[in-house]
């Protein structure tokens, strides 16, 4: 499985949010103030990247000001993004050479990146009504994906967010780094659900997420998957 030649999906095609998307004011303000000192970036929803027949979803928290928020490809552009699409290319979920930039020409195989938070927040810190009115967009995102099987969730706040979207209680897999929940959604889907820290830099700099850590979650995504 691998992504069609378009390196996005676009909103035809693919549930997505549209460009100026209004349902959160403070965000909408917020891209609108970059739109005018930063006209040369994305300053607008950052569009799912991947293959919608994926068997794989990664779920990160919401676009990076400097990294998505600019190039408009989730996770490129700052340091979670280097230590993502390594990884991805370690067990064979990208094909190409990441190069931090949307046209580097990379391939993702049998995985689609996403974001619980569409639009980039202050201080990279999205509200609980702003989680919970974007939540609509991760919902059709997992709907639209016939031969989704897995899920890589990035942080807590991804977690809870897949969780209210495959209707469970938060109780029904509390987040751990390193767990894998097998879960049955209310609509009867059989998904694993993977949880890992986030690959912020702050959370590698600390030392809270190593390198061997996310490299162990997506080892055993690859385990349970099996080859493409």
């Amino acid at each position: 499985m691998s992504q069609s030649d378009d390196p996005f999906l676009v909103s035809h095609d693919f549930p997505e949010a549209p460009r100026d998307c209004p349902l959160c004011p403070r965000l909408s303000a917020f891209r609108n103030d970059h739109r005018k000192s930063k006209a040369d970036w994305h300053n607008a929803p950052v569009p799912s990247f991947g293959d919608r027949n994926a068997r794989l979803l990664i779920v990160g928290l919401a676009p990076g000001l400097q990294g998505a928020n600019r190039t408009g490809r989730p996770f490129t552009g700052d340091y979670a993004g280097d230590l993502l699409y390594s990884t991805l290319d370690l067990f064979g979920f990208s094909s190409g050479q990441f190069q931090a930039r949307p046209d580097d020409g990379l391939i993702l195989n049998d995985c689609l990146i996403t974001n619980a938070v569409r639009c980039v927040p202050p201080e990279n810190k999205p509200t609980p009504e702003e989680i919970r009115l974007c939540r609509g967009y991760l919902q059709d995102t997992i709907a639209a994906m016939p031969h989704l099987r897995a899920m890589v969730v990035l942080g807590r706040i991804s977690h809870d967010s897949v969780l209210r979207c495959l209707g469970l209680p938060l109780k029904a897999a509390p987040f751990k780094h390193g767990a894998i929940h097998d879960l049955v959604s209310v609509a009867g889907k059989p998904i694993t659900l993977f949880d890992s820290y986030h690959c912020s830099r702050y959370n590698t700099n600390t030392g809270v997420l190593t390198t061997q850590m996310f490299h162990a979650v997506f080892q055993s995504v690859r385990n349970r998957l099996g080859p493409i």
